[in-house]
């Protein structure tokens, strides 16, 4: 098992992410090689909560033009969406939060 700072790469910004927030619902890039049960094991060392459930998925690179034409790819990652425990949440945007 990896450390909990190698599963969790970062949060993931936006505004349905933070929709999502209000149902007790995080959004996170993870490493593609992590399991479920590894990902909620880093949220709940990292965070002190407790995590009900973990919807992964894998989003694939947009085609992009590179440069005099060339195609290319942006990198494709994973995304894990973790469900919290019913009056746990995670201070992670603070200052957002209490401003709404």
């Amino acid at each position: 098992m990896n450390s909990a700072y190698d599963v969790i790469i970062r949060p993931i910004v936006s505004e349905r992410s933070f929709d999502l927030m209000e149902q007790g619902k995080y959004t996170f890039e993870v490493v593609k090689a992590a399991p479920k049960e590894e990902i909620a094991a880093a949220i709940e060392k990292l965070f002190g909560v407790h995590v009900v459930k973990v919807n992964t998925m894998n989003v694939s690179g947009k085609k992009k033009r590179v440069r005099y034409q060339t195609p290319g790819t942006t990198r494709s990652w994973k995304k894990a969406v973790v469900t919290l425990a019913a009056g746990e949440t995670i201070e992670i945007f603070g200052s957002q939060q209490a401003a709404e």
